[in-house]
């Protein structure tokens, strides 16, 4: 087997089966490998419309599995994937192409395909917050199937994707592992889709943008396949490694951010527009408070004093708090901490969201309040949706969360490097991040720091582009976070294609 690849020898056609609005045909290739038996692909195909921006876009929409092999043509793993392309276009070739996958690294594709991108979406009310069950979909006037075809991909063990019987469960669950399988899996699918010519884009959330960061790579690398742009929606640290210090200060932003959206600053705080107090804060968290945490037990007491005082007034703490943790607030006891005297806890991917513990005492939250009031949503609009509109009958669980095992998180894999290097090669490439205010677990101030010191030449600046969100991880559940994002995205696709 090519070494990080999971090359597949044999290039099966899917023939594009007709079909009426909301039928679907489906099927499964088989072949021979020596005498044992091969593994089924499947595939149901299906077309729709969608009204977006006041026009009807007709789609053709596949649901389906390609088997991943060995070089001699032995079955690995089993990938399920969902496509949106457009009809009526005369050349797909000239079309933008996105490939779309979340993180965990446990999780499927639904949140983004559901949440933003896809023909359909589910309800919540405006803010994003969960209706009673059952829960609906919508038509989704801000999909972005106006402006590219959409391939959703779940890594194995997530969705329906599985390893073949036999097979190692876990054998593509680490950070290169699973990037050589989706890579592959994304030279399989242009190939037989016949779209090598076509501007090609990925968007990952989460730990999907260290998918994406190290696909970036590995696609120009492996297959000579160069990008015209990557989209990293709720950006992780990209395995760079900022040191304990340096993360204390560079999350107190996102602490003010909750502090204000609960109403917990002083008063001369708490009525100041976010965005400008804000930039108050960060000017303070990578100067004096960086610098109080770099001097360590030595920080002498008056300056120690003064940046506690601070430290409480932008963080909603008390100053007796701040003292007790040295200067160092954790991540999981502020969520605990900063609405205590309310009886309630704020989410860790969303602190908008609150909660309520059996122990108020403790330190830590027993549970996500943000993770549980979308888990319920998404999967059960999901498991009706794939069977009712495309068609895909099977048995199988569909598994939003996957088990992974104990992921290999190889830290020498460095993926920040690895798109800075695809960056450097290829001059076409774009970045467009996306960051909430209310998201503790990819922090916005973080994520503009590790883009600062991986181009530390700044002749990459005018290629990554931030934008930004008064909502949490899954900015788009708010619906004027939603609007924006469509927006921003359109015009990052559109501005990757100009002429330059």
């Amino acid at each position: 087997m090519k070494k990080m690849s999971f090359l597949v020898l044999a290039i099966i056609v899917l023939g594009v089966l007709e079909a009426g609005p909301l039928t679907a045909q489906q099927g499964e290739t088989r072949r021979t490998v020596g005498d044992v038996p091969d593994v089924a692909e499947t595939a149901s195909v299906t077309h729709n419309s969608v009204r977006i921006a006041g026009r009807s876009i007709a789609y053709t929409a596949t649901a389906g599995t390609y088997v991943m092999r060995e070089d001699d043509g032995t079955p690995l793993a089993s990938i399920f994937f969902m496509s949106y392309m457009k009809d009526d276009v005369d050349d797909h070739s000239t079309r933008p192409l996105l490939f779309s996958f979340n993180g965990g690294p446990s999780t499927a594709s639904v949140w983004l395909h559901m949440g933003v991108l896809g023909p359909r979406r589910v309800v919540a009310d405006p803010d994003g917050f969960a209706l009673q069950p059952p829960y609906e979909i919508v038509d989704n006037e801000y999909s972005i199937l106006d402006v590219a075809d959409v391939v959703f991909i779940d890594p194995v063990a997530t969705g329906y994707s599985r390893m073949v019987p036999g097979q190692d469960e876990h054998a593509f669950h680490g950070t290169m592992e699973d990037i050589a399988s989706l890579g592959d899996f994304i030279r399989l699918w242009v190939s037989r889709n016949q779209r090598w010519e076509s501007p090609k884009f990925l968007i990952g959330e989460s730990y999907g943008t260290v998918r994406a960061s190290g696909l970036a790579g590995y696609l120009q690398d492996t297959y000579q396949m160069f990008l015209n742009g990557v989209i990293l929606v709720s950006m992780t640290e990209l395995n760079v490694d900022l040191g304990s210090d340096l993360n204390y200060a560079l999350i107190l932003p996102h602490y003010t951010a909750t502090a204000w959206y609960h109403q917990a600053l002083p008063a001369e705080l708490q009525n100041r527009p976010l965005r400008d107090l804000l930039d108050e804060v960060e000017e303070f968290a990578l100067g004096d408070y960086l610098h109080a945490l770099a001097l360590g037990g030595y920080v002498p007491a008056a300056e120690k004093a003064d940046i506690v005082r601070r430290l409480a007034r932008y963080s909603g703490l008390s100053e007796e708090y701040v003292e007790d943790t040295n200067l160092r607030i954790d991540r999981g006891r502020f969520r605990k901490e900063l609405l205590r005297d309310r009886g309630l806890t704020v989410g860790r991917l969303d602190s908008r969201y609150t909660g309520h513990d059996r122990d108020s005492a403790g330190e830590s939250i027993e549970y996500d309040p943000a993770i549980a009031d979308w888990e319920g949503t998404f999967s059960g609009v999901f498991n009706q949706y794939i069977r009712s509109e495309l068609g895909y009958e099977t048995d199988m669980p569909y598994n939003i969360w996957g088990n992974v095992g104990s992921w290999r998180r190889d830290q020498r894999v460095n993926v920040g490097e690895m798109l800075r290097s695809a960056m450097t090669y290829n001059p076409y490439l774009q970045v467009h991040i996306t960051e909430g205010y209310y998201d503790a677990a990819c922090d916005y101030f973080t994520a503009e720091y590790v883009f600062s010191h991986l181009d530390l030449t700044g002749e990459l600046r005018d290629r990554i582009h931030f934008s930004y969100y008064e909502s949490g991880h899954m900015m788009y559940i708010h619906l004027p976070s939603l609007e924006q994002m469509k927006n921003e995205l359109t015009a990052f696709i559109q501005g990757a294609l100009a002429e330059r």
